[in-house]
Formats: structure tokens, C-alpha cells, sequence
């Protein structure tokens, strides 16, 4: 009963006005409220007050409703991007430029030799179908063959296409009776495809291509990663184009340079790389003014003539401009200069600024994504394209039990190649087709917050022209090899101009697109609209659900006390006895001496004393329940 009078004192200092029942409770709130429609409901005559209370409940839907879209739509976190142009002195990008031969055939010839020559049969007998003699393929090495052949998949009938062993042999041959080796077609009626293989030659597939020239390329390239993922990493920098072989001239603003100026770098599918102004050891440069003669002019010499026939189909120079400090995925985002021509490129900047999580899935450094970032031993920064290339690693070695040879590898992992790791090529060509991989990494990876763009626009003259040829190349032979004869061909020297067309950069920044101002507005503006109502009105609301929590309360415990009592009272099956029937029922009224008794306590010669006047029988001294004369008792205090 200590907790009910609580209750029922608290309750009634919180609120004066309203009485303890719902009712009550609900007749003050409409009569009392600011908001117009409740007033109106106790106010008015029947017909009135079911009008209203239609009206009042219609507007209070119509508000939620429109309080739920403005709530979810703040939840969204959509955004808006906002362009804006600022002009001031740039630091000058970093520039990464790599030959389109990673390696000097001169140097790799050696441990290519088994599959060149295997190469030059495999195009003789795609060319030329015809069965050869027996022994044409005698002195071959036919370890690389067995492992990942080429076939011919005659279609002719497109119901039972037919494969055809170049070789005329099934020394790998899981689906004998699939192979035809004694039939023959020409290029338009076969298609080269390349026969996968795993789990010992007992699971194969083909991929099919629609060019041999495609086939055979992503064969050779294929088999030669194989290789080449053996060889210790100096020795292939050792392999590749030096600097100083490649860089004849350079000239930075009015400032002369030199190989010496460009920090060197391995990229695994186009050999030495070297990047100028990439800002690890020193401060980025920037650039006096826009315009050609503040750039960067470079003249590069590729040597063409020393590159590897079948793994380099494209002569030129690759070149990406970045940011400083970040690793450079010149095969994603690089652009080639040809060669014999002078390549002028013009940049533009962009600055990306996004605002983060909640807004766009975004990171400042790389910390919060889910990959671990293999490019981390370059000291570099986060990019998307590190996370990319780092999940699909992962997922390689998890799958493959190797990592591939373009991308950098775990502590503990090994590279694949055929002789450890037999079924890599299927594991790996499956992998890369997987759509679903690529869904996973794109949803695991973000994008940078913070990130700067360059626009190039490019243009294109031959250099050097006729008039001037002998003499240009005269010089930069004897500045390279002090000698006297030209020793540098105009079908390997590329010119570079980059440079900055303006110093206007445009900043592309997030903003959002509905804040909690907007969102207090919408919310205020509708519920003053449709009910008349304000903040105060809320709080009038929100006062009033308080009082009905305080009662509800109070009658539960008043609920639960008497359920209490009901289950002490079970015993009795009638009311309880009064007071007169207690004392009769101990009670003498003859008052005659106990006979037994007497004889015991009292001697002989005296007589028991006589009984006093016996109590009164008082009918109002009948008990009563306790809770009933309390609660009687606390309503008058009240």
C-alpha cells in the first residue's frame, strides 16, 4: 500500500488538472490542449463532435504520414554535389612512364627459348592444318604443351563440333574420344580455344576466342607469367629497360633533369617503370605557370628492336599521370604515346570530395576496409584499385592455394607456376570471369574520400620531321653512346610535352541533401498545416501519455495487492468469525466449576472462585478487510 499512496501522491503532483481515470484524464487534454481539432470534439453538440473527431483523426494520419516520407527520406542520406572553380598555383602531378615491353629479349631469351619455339609451331600448324611429318614435334619440350594446349574446335556442324589436337597427339588427353588429330580445317570453318584442365586432366573446359591472334597472345602471356614467376625479382629488374637507357633527355620547367630525377619501380607487366616527381623522398614540385614551356618535356627511346616477339604486341610508351604518394595502376589507367611522334598533353584538374559514411561509402585512408592492402609495403596510399587487386589475391590463394605473378603476394605465399601448382590456369581464368568475385570485391572495397583526377587532353605530331631527322638523331646517339653513327631509330623514340593548359582546378564536393534542419522544418511545417499544432502542442501530447503510463501503473499494482489478498483470505470459506461468536464459544454461562479441574487445583475445603462479568458481545467490533478501510482512509487525506 506504501508504493500505491507513492504512486497515487506522484500522480497527482505531476498533474493537478486531470482526474485518475482515462476518462477523466482524456476530457482535461482536449479541453486544455493548444491543438485546435481536440477542443472541438468536447465542445460541440453529437453530431459536431463526430465531425471533428473524423476531421481530428483524418489531419493526425495525414500528419504521421507525412512525418514517416520526411523521416525516411532524411535516412536515405542522399546527397548533393556542388561544382566550384579555384584558381592558384598546383603542385605538378607525378608522372609514371613504363615500356610496353616489360623485359630486353636479349636478356629473356634464354628462359624463353622451349616456348618460342613451341610458339613458332603452334602458329605454323593454325596457319597451315595439315598433318606434318612425325617428327616435327620430336625436339620440342611438350611439359609447357600438356599443361594448358591449344586446340582447333571445328564447327562445322555446330550440333557435334569436333576438337582437333594441333599436335596430332593426346599425350594430355582426358577426352580421347573427343579429339580428331588426323582431320584438318582452314581458319574460317575452325576456332582456336584453349583446353583447362584441373584435378589431374579429369575436370577441362575450353575457352573459346574469336582471333587466333587472341588466342595464341593470352596463351604465350599465360605460360610466360609461368616462368617468369620463378625468377627472383632482381634479376627481372636486371632484365628490363634501364633508365638510363631509356630516358635520353629531360627538362622540367626551365630547369634541366635526368634518369636521376625519376625513382625506379617494378610493375610485373611492363618491367621498369620510372616516376617523376612522386614526392616519397622529397617535396612535390610545383609548377610556375600553365602553358608548354612549364611542364615536363621528355624524349624516350623504347628500343623496339630488342622487344620479345610474341609477349609484346604493342610498341610505344605507357605513361599515367596520379597523385603523389600513390602506387601507379598504369595497366588500368594508363594511356600509350606512340612512337616517331611528339605527344603533347594537356592536364585539368579535378578534386573529388566526398562526405563519408553515412552519406557515400567512402575512406580516408583504408583503415575501415575489410581487405588487407598489399600495396602497403610501397608506403603508398589508399586507392580503390590496391583494394581491388588485394581481393582478388586473397580470393586467388584461397581458392588457388598460389598467388598470381601481377599482383603482390602475402608473407608465407607462393607465386603459381605450372610445376608446383598443375591446375592453376583453370583456377585462375575461372576467377577472373567469376562475376560474382567481382561483385564481392567492389562491395568490400571503397572509394577514397579525398581524391584528385587528371584530365588529359591529348594531341599528336611526327617528330622528327624529315628535314630535321638526321641531325636529331645523330645527337641524341652520340649523347647516349658517344658514338658517331646513329645508333637510334625513329620508330623507337617517343617526345613528351605535359604540361598544365590552365590553373583553374574545379572542386567536385558532397554536400547533404536534407539535414535536420530540413528535416525540423518539413516535420514543424506539416503538423502546423493539417492540426494547428507547434513544439509546445507535442510536449502537451507527449505530458498527457505520461499520466496515462503513471495510471496504469497505479491500477496494476492496485490489481496485483489485491490478487494478493484474495489468495491470504483462501482459507476461509465463509466470512470470518466476530468477536461475540469467539468469546461464546470460550465461554461458561452457567458458571459452574469444571469438575475435573477443581478437584486437581483447589483443595477440598475451599471452593473454586466465581467468574468475573464475561466480555460484552459488541457486533461492531467485526473485522474487516484492511485494504478497505486504508484506501478509505488515503481518499480522504487526498
Amino acid at each position: 500500500m506504501r508504493v500505491k499512496r507513492c504512486l497515487l501522491k506522484g500522480l497527482h503532483r505531476l498533474q493537478k488538472g486531470p482526474g485518475y481515470t482515462y476518462r477523466e484524464l482524456l476530457v482535461w487534454y482536449c479541453s486544455n490542449t493548444n491543438t485546435h481539432g481536440p477542443k472541438r470534439i468536447i465542445c460541440e453538440g453529437p453530431k459536431k463532435k463526430a465531425v471533428w473527431f473524423l476531421l481530428t483523426l483524418l489531419f493526425a494520419s495525414l500528419v504521421c504520414w507525412q512525418w514517416g516520407v520526411f523521416i525516411r527520406t532524411y535516412l536515405s542520406w542522399e546527397v548533393s554535389v556542388s561544382l566550384s572553380i579555384g584558381f592558384k598555383t598546383m603542385d605538378f602531378p607525378a608522372v609514371t612512364i613504363c615500356n610496353a615491353s616489360p623485359f630486353q629479349y636479349s636478356k629473356v631469351k634464354h628462359l624463353l627459348k622451349d616456348l618460342d619455339e613451341l610458339m613458332e609451331v603452334v602458329l605454323e600448324r593454325i596457319l597451315a592444318p595439315e598433318p606434318g611429318p612425325a617428327n616435327a614435334t620430336s625436339s620440342l619440350n611438350l611439359t609447357i604443351w600438356n599443361h594448358t594446349p591449344l586446340v582447333l574446335i571445328d564447327e562445322r556442324n555446330p550440333h557435334h563440333p569436333v576438337v582437333l589436337d594441333l599436335f596430332g597427339n593426346n599425350s594430355n588427353d582426358s577426352e580421347s574420344d573427343s579429339l580428331a588429330p588426323g582431320r584438318t580445317c582452314n581458319a574460317q570453318e575452325c576456332k582456336v580455344a584453349m583446353r583447362l584442365c584441373s584435378l589431374n586432366g579429369t575436370v577441362c573446359s575450353f575457352r573459346n576466342f574469336t582471333s587466333a591472334t587472341q588466342a595464341v597472345t593470352e596463351w604465350y602471356v599465360l605460360q610466360a607469367t609461368s616462368i617468369f614467376s620463378q625468377v627472383p625479382r632482381r634479376e627481372l629488374v636486371a632484365m628490363g629497360y634501364p633508365a638510363e637507357r631509356m630516358i635520353l633527355a629531360c627538362l622540367f620547367g626551365a630547369e634541366p633533369c635526368s634518369h636521376r630525377n625519376f625513382t625506379s619501380i617494378f610493375h610485373p607487366y611492363y618491367g621498369n617503370c620510372f616516376i617523376f616527381n612522386w614526392g616519397m623522398t622529397e617535396k612535390a614540385l610545383p609548377s610556375a605557370n600553365p602553358g608548354t614551356e612549364f611542364g615536363l618535356k621528355l624524349v624516350l627511346d623504347i628500343g623496339q628492336e630488342d622487344y620479345v616477339p610474341f609477349l609484346a604486341s604493342t610498341a610505344g610508351a605507357r605513361l599515367m599521370l596520379h597523385e603523389q604518394r600513390t602506387y601507379p595502376f598504369i595497366r588500368e589507367e594508363g594511356i600509350y604515346a606512340m612512337t616517331g611522334t611528339e605527344t603533347s598533353i594537356g592536364v585539368l584538374v579535378d578534386k573529388l570530395q566526398r562526405m563519408g559514411e553515412p552519406y557515400s561509402p567512402c575512406t580516408v585512408n583504408g583503415s575501415d576496409v575489410a581487405v588487407q592492402n598489399l600495396y602497403s609495403t610501397y608506403n603508398t596510399t589508399y586507392s580503390i584499385q590496391a583494394c581491388l587487386h588485394s581481393c582478388f589475391q586473397d580470393h586467388m590463394i584461397h581458392n588457388c592455394s598460389c598467388g598470381h605473378y601481377l599482383y603482390p603476394l602475402p608473407p608465407g605465399e607462393r607465386y603459381c607456376n605450372n610445376q608446383d601448382f598443375p591446375d592453376w590456369a583453370h583456377c585462375y581464368l575461372d576467377l577472373r570471369m567469376s562475376v560474382a568475385l567481382r561483385e564481392t570485391c567492389i562491395s568490400m572495397c571503397k572509394e577514397s574520400c579525398n581524391d584528385t583526377q587528371y584530365k588529359m587532353t591529348i594531341s599528336m605530331a611526327d617528330w622528327p620531321s624529315e628535314a630535321s631527322e638526321d641531325w636529331i638523331l645523330h645527337v641524341l646517339s652520340q649523347e647516349r653512346d658517344q658514338s658517331p653513327t646513329i645508333t637510334v631509330s625513329r620508330n623507337g623514340i617517343v617526345k613528351l610535352n605535359i604540361y598544365f593548359q590552365e590553373f583553374n582546378y574545379r572542386t567536385i564536393e558532397e554536400s547533404a541533401a536534407n539535414n535536420i534542419v530540413w528535416l525540423l522544418s518539413n516535420l514543424g511545417g506539416q503538423f502546423g498545416f493539417w492540426m494547428g499544432g507547434s513544439v509546445l502542442c507535442l510536449i502537451e501530447f507527449g505530458e498527457i501519455i505520461i499520466d496515462f503510463v503513471w495510471i496504469t501503473i497505479i491500477k496494476l499494482v492496485a490489481f496485483f495487492r489485491g490478487l494478493r489478498q484474495k489468495r491470504a483470505q483462501a482459507p476461509y470459506d465463509s466470512p470470518p468469525p466476530t468477536v461475540a461468536e469467539l468469546v461464546e464459544a470460550h465461554t461458561n454461562f452457567g458458571f459452574q466449576p469444571d469438575a475435573a479441574a477443581g478437584t486437581e487445583d483447589y483443595p477440598r475445603e475451599q471452593t473454586p472462585p466465581i467468574p468475573g462479568t464475561p466480555p460484552p458481545n459488541y457486533d461492531s467490533l467485526r473485522l474487516q478487510p484492511l485494504d478497505t478501510v486504508e484506501s478509505d482512509s488515503e481518499g480522504d487525506a487526498i
